[in-house]
């Protein structure tokens, strides 16, 4: 499908997405650009969300929404973005964030597909000063394109890019919109992309690492109307390089991934360059998990901390091997297709 090809960011820090771009840079720009949220059909063209303003978040898909759910999900939204409510960075802003909403319209598919593929990953989460928001879509895309390459059945589509999230928040630019939002969600737009490309199965993967994410997004696939569905988590096969040694959340194991997808994708004022301030003002893994379950302490650590977003060990990049590492990623999801 073109449009998921037009769609994923290629560079860092450009263009119209505001998940193409870091941490830091995004902030900058959002001090004085306008950044929108749209609502569209599916299909609908990238051009015509490219133009929407400077900046432009994922879209949310009409197809997928009801009344009561669009409402849910635009208040948890703003409650997120750009910075959480209780954060100081939200009590300054003065940006300009606000919704668009397109006309519904048709944008038929060519032909019926086999097997859909998208994921649903976090694509507006903070991933340090070097790589982009999107990160994890990326990611799972970087191993889909791949997968479609060894299997003619496969059809990308267009990623879901909310989900469950925490670390993300007390840093800004990342949204979290609940479990219970994101399983109704997944349930409505697995049952509108299986309408609109005719497909007879669907492929969906994540690699965020939040297992509380992964349960919801099975949950709402079996709430949908979809009887041929298989979900997978594509770090599964990474744990012994990424949380087994404390590197969970852009550091060096997803460093190394988008360095071998796409070096561009790395922001080089400061990848490497900057490695020793990049590790010095990381948070351990260890530290995250004590602290995570309570979010306020968790904002009151970074904010008094000047960490940079990045939870694990960025050296952790030359200790790993990423084709080895996509090799395992792509190995599974073929495992997958055979038995869908």
């Amino acid at each position: 499908m073109k449009w998921v090809h037009d769609y994923l960011a290629t560079n860092i820090n450009t263009g119209a997405f505001a998940t193409a771009y870091s941490l830091d840079t995004l902030k900058q720009r959002l001090e004085t650009e306008r950044v929108v949220l749209p609502i569209c059909s599916l299909g609908t063209p990238v051009s015509t969300l490219t133009q929407l303003a400077p900046f432009v978040l994922p879209p949310l898909y009409h197809e997928a929404l009801d009344g009561p759910l669009k409402t849910a999900l635009l208040t948890r939204i703003q409650d997120c973005f750009p910075y959480y409510i209780g954060t100081s960075a939200r009590e300054v802003w003065s940006g300009e964030f606000e919704i668009v909403e397109l006309p519904v319209t048709s944008h038929p598919v060519d032909a019926p597909a086999d097997i859909l593929a998208f994921s649903v990953d976090t694509a507006v989460e903070e991933h340090g000063p070097h790589l982009p928001l999107a990160t994890d879509t990326l990611q799972s895309y970087g191993v889909l394109q791949r997968l479609q390459a060894t299997d003619s059945r496969l059809t990308l589509g267009p990623p879901v890019e909310y989900g469950h999230l925490t670390w993300g928040l007390p840093f800004g630019l990342s949204i979290d919109i609940t479990p219970p939002l994101l399983t109704e969600y997944v349930a409505r737009f697995a049952n509108a992309v299986t309408e609109w490309t005719r497909a007879a199965a669907l492929y969906v993967v994540d690699v965020h690492g939040s297992p509380v994410h992964r349960a919801a997004i099975q949950e709402g696939l079996e709430q949908s109307d979809v009887t041929r569905w298989a979900f997978r988590w594509l770090h599964e096969p990474l744990r012994e390089f990424a949380a087994l040694r404390g590197d969970q959340h852009a550091g060096g194991v997803e460093t190394a991934l988008i360095h071998h997808l796409n070096d561009n994708l790395l922001d080089d004022r400061i990848w490497p360059g900057q490695l020793p301030d990049l590790t010095a003002r990381q948070m351990s893994f260890a530290e995250a998990i004590e602290i995570g379950d309570d979010l306020q302490r968790f904002i009151d650590r970074v904010e008094a901390g000047h960490l940079n977003g990045i939870v694990g060990k960025i050296d952790n990049f030359y200790d790993v091997d990423a084709e080895v590492m996509l090799q395992r990623m792509l190995q599974v999801a073929q495992e997958d297709l055979r038995t869908l």
